[in-house]
């Protein structure tokens, strides 16, 4: 294996050959240069690693030979070394992006430790990460089939969350490939306590926040201290796309409470959405307001009443200070948001919903461009991340943390991303949604599904009379069998929702406070 060539450049550079010896011992090379401008000829004509850059010397002095070194090779680390401790020359030294800064006198071990955690940080966090995970991957194995309760499910789930965002990071995909069994067994488990659960669960109160308690349980206790408080619902946000734009957002906010709660059967936007701004079941939407419900079969938008509902929620619940709601679609939507932030700091609540996760989801299934560029969860992380960095809904929370506001994040549902199809006939009734199906005379293989054979049960609407409603499990998909292979292919790894998964069922809800 070839050495690591490092440059070393200090005006003393003959009292630092003990230094020398003990990095050559180490497997390191290491040429000595005494001034900024050899450095950069040398630089100019040989391969380095990395360069060891003393911050005071006479001719050209260390922060002028970084900048022209940042300037010819920019990725080329640098690490100063420096007697003065004065503040301005550190941050002068950062923001030309050195990789690492010591101060004087240095001990070999810190040199060894700094060029480690540059050069091998990569190679050193995958053996940890490695490591760690064949280590727990016995014990989490083993704790899956100790589930009993909603609370043991959710702490499980974190728990594989947080080995999925670790081993993306890893080149060798081995580990992962384990992983994503891991996670297919458990998805298995969990439609099973899903199936034995869920109808107590809605009808009886009982059991963890479901959609339509979200607001009444974790939404109304914020709104108490009559501080503007801004409620921000971004559809489809699984949760590891919340923990992937968390620490950007923690740059204007910190993190005062986290919740975890589930969202309702289907889990789509027509049903958990409408949930949690009505406090209702879709069963008590349609009796309460039939105006402002539809069924999947009926004409027209299934959620054109968000405001309406939530109006009717908060007189219901006696909140009686002036609210808004705002949804978010298009560039202009947001801008002008943005722009009249001010004039809404007087309201109990600002409510807004933020559409563009839905959109990647759903461009994904019809454009072969997003396909390619979000062919899993860890590519679709990264879309999310880079859509957070550049979007107005940053600015927003930028904006509404110099206003004082209070912001409350949370999602309707997440998605899944679908592997397997499942064969479903029905009539030309049958709702078209990919991970749940309702409609009569339904042909389906049971088990692929959760099925709900009276509406009822899950307090939702019946379509016609015996017209039960069935949920994919795991990452099936329906499809029906005309045309059949053609929409096998079309669909098969597109991120979908509407059914039985721990990434479309458990979601988050954040509170924060402005730093």
């Amino acid at each position: 294996m070839e050495s690591i060539k490092i440059l070393w450049v200090d005006d003393e550079i003959e009292m630092l050959k003990p230094h020398f010896l003990f990095l050559e011992d180490r497997g390191y090379t290491t040429t000595p240069c005494t001034n900024g401008q050899d450095a950069l000829d040398l630089i100019k004509a040989n391969r380095f690693d990395v360069i060891l850059l003393d911050e005071n010397m006479p001719g050209l002095n260390g922060l002028e030979t970084l900048a022209e070194i940042k300037n010819r090779k920019p990725n080329l680390p640098v690490v100063m070394i420096t007697k003065n401790e004065e503040e301005q020359i550190m941050e002068d030294a950062i923001g030309s992006k050195i990789s690492d800064y010591l101060i004087k006198p240095v001990n070999p071990h810190q040199i060894l430790l700094s060029l480690k955690k540059i050069l091998n940080q990569k190679n050193l966090v995958a053996e940890k990460t490695t490591q760690s995970y064949q280590q727990e991957f016995r014990k989490i194995s083993q704790s899956l089939m100790d589930l009993d309760s909603y609370d043991d499910w959710i702490e499980y789930f974190k728990k594989l969350m947080y080995w999925e965002l670790e081993l993306e990071t890893l080149e060798d995909k081995s580990l992962f490939e384990i992983f994503e069994t891991q996670m297919k067994e458990a998805n298995s488990q969990f439609a099973k306590f899903i199936s034995s659960n869920y109808t107590r669960w809605i009808q009886d109160n009982a059991g963890p926040t479901l959609s339509h308690k979200v607001f009444q349980k974790h939404v109304v206790p914020e709104l108490r201290e009559n501080k503007p408080t801004l409620l921000i619902l971004i559809d489809n946000l699984r949760f590891d796309q919340w923990k992937t734009i968390e620490p950007e957002i923690r740059n204007n906010y910190t993190i005062e409470q986290e919740h975890t709660c589930f969202s309702i059967l289907p889990t789509a936007t027509q049903y958990a959405r409408n949930a949690f701004f009505s406090g209702l079941t879709p069963l008590e939407i349609q009796k309460k307001f039939p105006k402002w419900w539809k069924n999947d079969t009926e004409e027209g938008g299934k959620n054109l009443y968000e405001k309406e509902l939530l109006e009717a929620q908060c007189e219901r619940l006696n909140f009686k200070r002036p609210i808004s709601y705002h949804k978010i679609t298009q560039l202009q939507h947001s801008q002008q948001l943005i722009k009249n932030l001010q004039n809404h700091t007087h309201e109990g609540l600002t409510a807004v919903v933020y559409n563009f996760v839905d959109m990647i989801s759903h461009a994904k299934t019809e454009m072969e461009v997003i396909k390619e560029l979000a062919p899993d969860n860890k590519a679709y992380r990264s879309i999310t991340l880079s859509w957070y960095r550049n979007s107005p809904l940053k600015e927003l929370l930028k904006k509404a943390a110099s206003l004082g506001f209070k912001v409350l994040l949370t999602t309707d549902h997440g998605t899944i991303n679908v592997g397997h199809p499942s064969a479903v006939m029905g009539d030309r009734e049958t709702s078209l949604n990919l991970r749940y199906k309702t409609g009569k005379s339904l042909t389906y293989d049971p088990k692929d599904v959760l099925e709900c054979k009276d509406p009822k049960d899950f307090h939702l609407p019946a379509v016609s009379i015996n017209s039960p409603y069935i949920f994919a499990e795991e990452d099936y998909y329906f499809v029906y069998k005309n045309n059949y292979n053609h929409f096998v292919n079309f669909f098969k790894n597109t991120f979908q929702h509407g059914g039985v998964s721990m990434e479309e069922m458990i979601i988050p809800f954040v509170v924060l406070s402005p730093r």
